[in-house]
């Protein structure tokens, strides 16, 4: 399989495509800190590239996916882990702050996917898309607006996708907290947290069950995700969350 992951230089992203690597995958990791990438490539196995990418810019998307493309000689599969997760009051989130979410977790993975849609309706390929269960929480998951309202987008843009080209298969894959894995693979998703206002607003999560503090071992993703991407059937959605405690 020759595989493309946008978002590789550290957390789920990285732990995606170095086990892809490491099955013996044609693997392209993508990323804006490339050095990191190249890391991460070493760890993947001979063979796998390190590609620089901004999901934010229209042209470095598509100069990636080309370079990707070139290097593995098409494209099988691509996996969307790019993403940010704000932490803030909805009333508190500016405009910089919209924009960030919207660029990073929608607008970078509709960009992404017109690039390489060409490669995988070529191959009758796959497209991945970590998103999350805040998506589709009633009420809100409090504190999250910016990341549950953009991962809501990231869920209809999938389902457009896969609407207007059935010919590729396009799937929506909701993760549970889980934190991936060691050292570089460790998800950095709370790294800009305000910690005093998240002492706060946890207690919440916990009376309505948005946090249990169990956390999804990045291995069981990692299953799941393989077979995703080797399935030539059409999955809209799947789910994978932690198991709860008795």
């Amino acid at each position: 399989m020759k595989a493309v992951v946008v978002g590789a230089s550290s957390g789920l992203g990285r732990c995606i495509g170095v086990d892809l690597g490491r099955r013996g995958d044609q693997v392209a990791l993508l990323a804006r800190r490339r050095e990191r990438l190249v890391d991460a490539a070493k760890e993947a196995g001979p063979g796998t590239l390190a590609v620089a990418c901004d999901v934010t810019d229209e042209a470095s998307c598509q100069a990636a996916i080309e370079e990707a493309a070139a290097g593995l000689g098409g494209i099988d599969a691509v996996v969307y882990s790019a993403g940010i997760g704000p932490l803030s009051p909805v009333e508190r989130v500016d405009a910089q702050t919209w924009r960030r979410a919207f660029d990073t977790n929608v607008t970078g993975a509709a960009l992404i996917t017109a690039a390489a849609l060409p490669h995988l309706k070529a191959s009758g390929g796959v497209a991945a898309y970590l998103s999350s269960i805040s998506a589709s929480l009633t009420p809100v998951w409090p504190g999250f607006a910016a990341y549950a309202v953009s991962k809501a987008a990231l869920d209809k843009l999938v389902e457009a996708y896969r609407t207007e080209h059935p010919d590729v298969g396009f799937t929506r894959v909701v993760v549970g907290d889980c934190a991936g894995g060691e050292g570089p693979n460790q998800s950095e998703f709370p790294a800009d947290w305000d910690w005093d206002y998240m002492a706060k607003v946890r207690p919440l999560w916990v009376s309505r069950g948005y946090q249990t503090g169990a956390l999804l071992d990045v291995d069981e993703l990692l299953r799941v995700l393989d077979g995703v991407l080797r399935c030539r059937g059409s999955i809209p959605s799947v789910t994978v969350m932690p198991r709860q405690p008795a």
